[in-house]
């Protein structure tokens, strides 16, 4: 399943009141692992940068000068974006200003139920806690030392990291030679058994002496609920 993490950084807290986007990150995820393909670009907002904003993120009006406004970029983002679910923090918040820009250009917004909020996800599993990227971070043992600024692709990659701890994607199954293609990256679905089985490597002398060892333990083991002594070599019995 493909998932993108986003994350924005902003002039201000409400578009609104004229307040633009200064910075959009993005991860790719695949079956809740990074691919590696990011986006990530500076825009110009087209208006000034309020002190309280750079203090937060440390983008500058001299810095954005002379960077793409959103209307350049739009296309390329969406295009990145396709029909992946979408995962942000607070995302309430990144995706009004992300659907107050694309209304600006006459585009349709992007629906609600395409976007999780990893803060309702960590709100649910640890009510009543402090529940921020940092304190998710702090919580999960996540290293943010290089997180010294706001910064949305940083941030995104940060956010990915603790979305895989939210939801147990860091326990995505690998799949290794044949067949691997399907379950890694790009392909779709995950393999619950091998295509091939590997043949038995016990032989019935093997067997033979195993038996002849556990008849002396006592009562019958468990474990000839699902191998009787008398099958043959690499039978095993269905649950």
């Amino acid at each position: 399943m493909r998932e993108i993490i986003l994350d924005t950084e902003t002039t201000g807290l409400d578009p609104a009141s004229g307040h633009r986007i200064v910075e959009i990150g993005c991860v790719e995820l695949f079956n809740a692992i990074p691919t590696g393909e990011t986006f990530h670009v500076y825009l110009d907002p087209e208006r000034d940068i309020p002190e309280e904003a750079f203090r937060v993120h440390g983008l500058s009006a001299k810095f954005l000068a002379g960077k793409p406004v959103f209307a350049k970029v739009a296309e390329g983002f969406l295009t990145f974006l396709g029909d992946a679910k979408i995962i942000a923090h607070n995302a309430e918040f990144d995706m009004r200003f992300i659907n107050a820009e694309l209304a600006l250009l006459e585009i349709a917004p992007i629906a609600g139920d395409r976007v999780i909020d990893t803060l309702a996800l960590a709100r649910r599993k640890f009510p009543g806690a402090a529940n921020s990227l940092d304190a998710l971070c702090v919580r999960y043992g996540i290293d943010i030392s290089r997180r010294t600024k706001h910064g949305a692709l940083l941030d995104a990659e940060i956010l990915a990291e603790v979305y895989a701890e939210l939801t147990g994607g860091r326990q995505a199954l690998l799949v290794f030679g044949e067949g691997a293609g399907s379950a890694g990256i790009g392909g779709g679905r995950l393999l619950t058994q091998r295509l091939h089985p590997l043949a038995p490597r016990l032989s019935e002398e093997d067997l033979s002496r195993h038996r002849v060892f556990t008849a002396t333990l006592g009562a019958p083991p468990v474990w000839n609920a699902y191998f009787p002594p008398d099958a043959p070599a690499g039978k095993v019995k269905q649950a």
